[in-house]
């Protein structure tokens, strides 16, 4: 079974060095996302990248609506791959949803995982009396009608909303990872996301956390990254990085790769 997870999530594990790390996606893209991130660690860590199962990489076969209702799913799964491998501890990057994967799949088994990154994470994408996520109800309704009604025309709305800053090419790799999405999978992921609400949890969480937050973020406001560094259980700083986009890896890989390698040397 653990051999059939590994197979279908495309895992790899690459790179020289003797600590792991994992690099896992978000929505709407694929492990290739770090391509541009990879040459700068490979030398020094022993790299594992996979697919979360809903990318449009994995056969859309495996992916089972009736399991993959929550982020817990993800969570067994990331751990199923560890406990598969090996691992008996890991630096975790995640990158939005995976961000909040990895803090589920910390408070299960913390003897995991020595440091999570948490890039562009959120706890809740809906506001709340005294808690700001960035949408209402009825602007997450309309994005819904928006996938299902013409899929093709959402994403070339979503795409270059979400990289915010003005890179073609990273806009152009967005939009390339959503189109292999089914449409269907994808539908019911951003409804799976935008439904959950992780702060209960937060205050369990005792693995250090470095928290990463572009300054301008269509998908999670700032005051977001704030309210993670006054929730999370254990210790946790944040970054905010001066560049616009929900997905920095693609639209300024550099300067994140920096800020990546500062946060998991510590």
């Amino acid at each position: 079974m653990v051999e059939t997870l590994l197979n279908a999530l495309n895992v790899r594990v690459i790179g020289t060095g003797q600590t792991y790390l994992v690099l896992s996606h978000g929505f709407g893209t694929d492990q290739s996302a770090w391509n541009r991130i990879l040459p700068y660690f490979l030398s020094q860590y022993k790299v594992i990248l996979y697919d979360l199962v809903c990318a449009g990489s994995v056969n859309p076969d495996y992916f089972d609506f009736l399991r993959y209702t929550c982020l817990d799913a993800y969570a067994d799964d990331l751990v199923n791959i560890l406990d598969g491998l090996g691992v008996e501890s890991c630096c975790f990057v995640g990158h939005s949803v995976s961000a909040m994967i990895g803090i589920l799949a910390a408070v299960r088994r913390p003897e995991l995982f020595e440091k999570l990154v948490l890039i562009g994470a959120s706890p809740r994408f809906l506001n709340d009396e005294g808690y700001h996520g960035g949408f209402e109800q009825g602007d997450i309704e309309k994005v819904f009608v928006a996938m299902k009604e013409n899929y093709e025309a959402w994403v070339c709305g979503f795409a270059p909303l979400a990289i915010g800053a003005d890179v073609p090419v990273a806009v152009q790799e967005f939009s390339r990872t959503l189109f292999n999405m089914r449409p269907d999978i994808s539908l019911f992921v951003s409804q799976t996301v935008f439904s959950s609400d992780l702060r209960d949890i937060l205050g369990l969480v005792q693995t250090p956390c470095w928290i990463i937050q572009t300054a301008k973020d269509a998908s999670v406001p700032a005051s977001v990254a704030t309210y993670l560094r006054d929730n999370l259980g254990g210790r946790n700083q944040v970054v905010m990085l001066n560049v616009e986009g929900h997905l920095p890896h693609l639209s300024a890989p550099v300067l994140l790769a920096q800020h990546l390698n500062r946060a998991i040397s510590r």
